[in-house]
């Protein structure tokens, strides 16, 4: 869905965190917003409710984050000394030979979520990452974002990282739904209005 215009528009520091190739095709492969209209979730939804859809609807995930995406895992563990950190998503690109990092937020963006990914992405480059690997890129996929704070943050480290906002279906409560017409009760309709048409001629 009007994919072209929504190529290279998400916000990020790849200019500056990577070489020129991998700075234009990951700029190229991160997308603003994302749609995930093949997710219908209630307004006060919980991250762990928003990942869990998308884990079922892995395939619909990975055609909307585009060519080259691999699945790795979801809460995939970092273990330091005395404590365990769980990554949401963690993904590998074919073409840009790195991990992709996402972290999902149920909100909108805020300053402290920035920090947190450039842990995850430094954690990554640090135990999962080889030689032949490039960079490890975070990608911070929130409800809405302001535009000049995520600029702000961005400057202030030297990790790659993106940020973009993504989009759901419209939910419809289930009281509202049991009173829509199925889709039986519609081309039942439909046939009945054509059966009519016809006797008429």
């Amino acid at each position: 869905m009007n994919y072209h215009l929504r190529i290279g528009t998400s916000d990020n520091n790849f200019k500056i965190t990577l070489p020129k190739d991998d700075s234009d095709l990951a700029n190229y492969i991160i997308k603003d917003p994302y749609i995930f209209e093949f997710i219908s979730l209630k307004n006060d939804y919980k991250e762990q409710e928003l990942e869990n859809e998308l884990l079922i609807k892995i395939r619909n995930l990975l055609v909307e984050l585009g060519k080259g995406f691999s699945f790795v895992g979801n809460q995939y563990k970092i273990s330091m000394e005395d404590r365990d950190y769980y990554i949401d998503l963690l993904f590998y690109h074919l073409e840009l030979r790195c991990y992709i990092v996402v972290e999902l937020k149920a909100t909108s963006f805020k300053l402290e979520y920035i920090g947190q990914l450039g842990f995850y992405v430094t954690a990554i480059d640090e135990t999962l990452k080889k030689e032949i690997d490039n960079p490890t890129i975070g990608l911070l996929l929130c409800k809405e974002k302001n535009k000049l704070s995520v600029e702000w943050s961005l400057k202030g480290t030297n990790l790659p990282i993106g940020v973009s906002s993504y989009k759901l279906k419209e939910y419809i409560p289930r009281e509202i739904l049991d009173k829509l017409p199925t889709e039986e009760e519609i081309n039942l309709h439909i046939d009945m209005e054509r059966s009519d048409k016809n006797d008429k001629y």
